[in-house]
């Protein structure tokens, strides 16, 4: 289903891609100017986070889920043909989206409603998300407002750390958010690759492998599980160890000769191959041979920035009735 036909191009609330990848564009380039002047001292974090809490905090519940609203907004639409969030309700969550990056920033506004204003978002979505897919009788994406849940419960972790209400670390909800980041973009990108693959390079077969596809699910449960008990060492290294040759076996299956041709394919490999690096590094840090941080920036920077990018890129030119093979302006962004 595609809305290229019944809006124009320029319809900022027509469908969820459209305002929620203007604002996760906005997001990546604020986020980044911000974090470097409060890296040199020209700025002192909001009160109500710590300096690396906030660019944690951020990253994820700012820039990663705006990529998420717009892309599950639009794809449910697709995949029930029942028609998702747009005009007023649309602008509403997207305004609601713009409050919590804001009000940290505003003087004397009460921890509780920043904490309020910011959980508000996701529960919003996955209830904006469930009637459609109900409606379309989409089970088996029936998983989505239970993941978005998920990362509600990880943002409220950090939530109650900033108000004092509990001594669990809130790094703890940083990592379980980061997790099941991971998770979307693993069922997302597995569910897209092969299709984009063909579409992109003439005569491409794509091969799904049924195994590696539990086997992924079935590694990433454990990771999650593991970190939230707070198990590292080398059964965490073992794990996060089998998940890179996994994940490499997965991105081997898809890749067809052309793919580094076509700039979006360009993009969506090399983000998967981070991904893949991430889980590696992972690895070698739970046994002492790197510090955790390379790891992180390999899932962060590496995997869900470049991933996203691909990501938005693709959604935009396909709901906008532009060719898959973008403009060099967008090739170089």
């Amino acid at each position: 289903m595609s809305d290229t036909t019944s809006t124009p191009r320029w319809a900022p609330f027509a469908l969820g891609f459209r305002p929620f990848f203007l604002l996760a564009g906005l997001a990546a380039i604020i986020l980044l100017g911000t974090w470097l002047a409060l890296a040199v001292g020209q700025l002192s974090p909001p009160a109500h986070y710590d300096l690396v809490g906030w660019h944690s905090h951020e990253m994820l519940f700012g820039y990663a889920a705006a990529v998420i609203a717009g892309f599950l907004l639009t794809a449910v639409r697709n995949w029930t043909g029942v028609d998702t969030l747009s005009g007023g309700p649309l602008a509403a969550l997207a305004g609601l989206w713009f409050a919590a990056r804001l009000l940290p920033w505003l003087p004397g506004v009460p921890g509780i409603v920043i904490a309020a204003i910011d959980l508000a978002f996701l529960p919003v979505l996955a209830l904006a998300l469930l009637g459609p897919l109900r409606a379309g009788n989409s089970r088996m994406n029936l998983v989505l407002p239970p993941l978005l849940i998920g990362m509600t419960v990880a943002n409220a972790l950090i939530h109650a750390r900033a108000l004092g209400w509990t001594d669990v670390p809130a790094t703890t909800g940083i990592r379980l958010m980061l997790d099941l980041v991971l998770v979307l973009m693993l069922l997302v990108v597995g569910r897209i690759m092969p299709a984009t693959t063909e579409m992109g390079v003439a005569g491409a077969r794509p091969t799904v492998r049924r195994p590696v596809e539990i086997g992924g699910v079935v590694l990433m449960a454990l990771l999650i599980v593991l970190h939230l008990a707070g198990i590292g060492g080398p059964l965490l290294a073992a794990v996060a160890a089998a998940m890179a040759l996994l994940q490499a076996v997965r991105l081997a299956g898809w890749y067809q000769r052309g793919v580094f041709a076509v700039p979006i394919l360009a993009v969506l490999y090399s983000g998967y191959g981070w991904m893949v690096a991430g889980f590696l590094l992972h690895a070698l840090a739970e046994v002492g041979i790197f510090p955790a941080s390379p790891a992180i920036h390999a899932f962060t920077v590496g995997a869900v920035g470049v991933l996203t990018l691909g990501m938005m890129s693709r959604v935009a030119l396909g709901h906008t009735g532009l060719p898959m093979r973008p403009a060099l302006a967008i090739d170089i962004a």
